[in-house]
C-alpha cells in the first residue's frame, strides 16, 4: 500500500507544483470513467502477461484498442475547455492536447506495481535474502544484489534515451505483430541451442553465481523489450541461458530483475503523466488494476517456473506466432 501510495503521490507532484493552474477535472471528478469491469481486465492481462514470455505491453496495446481506450481525440471538461497534458506556452504554442491513449498509456504502466508486490511475495527467500546481504549477514544475497544491479542500469539508460521516441513509434499494434514475431525466432533459438548444451544447463548454477559481466550481458539483452510485444522476462530468460542458467533459474532472476525495471518505469510515468491519468480515470481504479495485477501475477510466476522446469519455452514461442497471426488476419486480412 505504500508503494501505490509513492506513485500516487509522486504522480500529483508536479501538478501541485503548479497549483495556480489546478488540472481540470480532478481525480476525485474524473473526466472519462473508466468502468471496474476494465480496470479488473487490464490488471488481470497485466498480471498474467507481465511475466509470461508472451509480452504485458504488447497485450495491454492489444487490449486498450479493444476497450477503445486508444482513441487519440483531445478531451474537453463539462464546460466544453480542453485539457492539456502540456498548456500551450511560448516554447510549445500548440500545446499538447490530454488523450484518453495518454492516459490509458500511463495507466498500464503504474497498475505494474502489483505485479511487482507479487514477485517480491513470491520470491520473499531471495529478497530476505538480499537484505541480509546489506546487513553483511549473507555473502550470496549480497552477490544477488550485484547482478540484479548490474543488468538493471542497461535498460534504463537505453530506456531515458529513447523514452520519447518509443511512445512515438512503437506504440501500435503492427509494431507488436513484428516484434512478437521477431521475439518467437528468438525464443526458438535460444531453446534449440540449450538442446544441443544438454547437462551442462542442468548444473545448478543460480542468479548469485554470475558474474558481473554476465549480469550486463542478460541487461544488454533487456534493452530489446523496449520495443513493445519483445517482452522483457521472455529477453532476460533468453540472455540467463546464454549465461549458463537453466530455465528455471533464468525466470528466477527475470522476475528479481523486473522489481526495479518496473517499478522505476512506473515512477517515471506517474511523474510524467500521472496527473493526466489520474484526472481521466479517477485513483479508485488504479487501485483496482493493481490488486487484479497482483494477484494474476502470483498465479502466473507460479506457473511458468513449473512449466519451464519440464517444458522450456517452446510452447510460449507458438503461441507469440498465433497471436500474431490473428493479430495481422484481424488487421489487414
Amino acid at each position: 500500500m505504500r508503494t501505490f501510495t509513492l506513485i500516487i503521490v509522486l504522480g500529483l507532484a508536479p501538478g501541485l507544483l503548479l497549483a495556480d493552474t489546478p488540472p481540470e477535472p480532478t481525480p476525485a471528478n474524473p473526466a472519462s470513467e473508466l468502468s471496474k469491469t476494465d480496470a479488473v481486465i487490464l490488471g488481470v492481462v497485466e498480471g498474467i502477461t507481465e511475466f509470461l514470455p508472451v509480452s504485458s505491453t504488447g497485450h495491454l496495446i492489444i487490449t486498450n484498442h479493444l476497450l477503445g481506450l486508444d482513441t487519440e481525440t483531445p478531451m474537453f471538461d463539462a464546460a466544453g475547455e480542453p485539457l492539456w497534458l502540456e498548456a500551450p506556452s511560448a516554447a510549445n504554442p500548440a500545446g499538447i492536447p490530454l488523450t484518453l491513449k495518454v492516459a490509458s498509456d500511463t495507466y498500464i504502466v503504474v497498475i505494474q506495481v502489483g505485479a511487482i508486490l507479487a514477485v517480491v511475495m513470491v520470491f520473499w527467500s531471495a529478497v530476505a535474502s538480499i537484505l541480509r546481504g546489506l546487513r553483511g549477514q549473507d555473502a550470496s544475497g549480497l552477490r544477488l544484489l550485484r547482478n540484479i544491479a548490474c543488468a538493471f542500469f542497461p535498460v534504463v539508460i537505453v530506456g531515458l534515451a529513447l523514452d520519447d521516441w518509443i511512445d512515438e513509434h512503437l506504440f501500435s499494434v503492427p509494431t507488436v505483430i513484428a516484434s512478437l514475431i521477431v521475439g518467437a525466432g528468438l525464443m526458438l533459438g535460444a531453446e534449440a541451442w540449450r538442446k544441443r548444451r544438454g547437462p551442462a544447463l542442468d548444473a545448478p548454477k543460480q542468479p548469485a553465481d554470475l558474474t558481473p559481466r554476465e549480469a550486463v550481458q542478460i541487461g544488454l539483452m533487456q534493452c530489446l523489450a523496449l520495443w513493445p510485444g519483445m517482452s522483457r522476462s521472455m529477453v532476460t530468460m533468453v540472455g540467463g541461458y546464454f549465461c549458463g542458467l537453466a530455465p528455471a533459474r533464468a525466470a528466477e532472476f527475470a522476475f528479481l530483475v523486473g522489481v526495479p525495471v518496473l517499478g522505476g518505469a512506473a515512477v517515471y510515468k506517474a511523474a510524467q503523466t500521472g496527473p493526466a491519468m489520474l484526472a481521466v480515470f479517477g485513483w479508485s481504479e488504479m487501485l483496482i488494476g493493481g490488486l487484479a495485477a497482483a494477484i494474476s501475477a502470483a498465479v502466473a510466476v507460479r506457473f511458468l517456473v513449473a512449466w519451464l522446469q519440464k517444458f522450456g519455452l517452446g510452447a510460449f514461442a507458438i503461441y507469440r506466432l498465433i497471436v500474431a497471426s490473428g493479430l495481422a488476419w484481424w488487421i489487414w486480412g
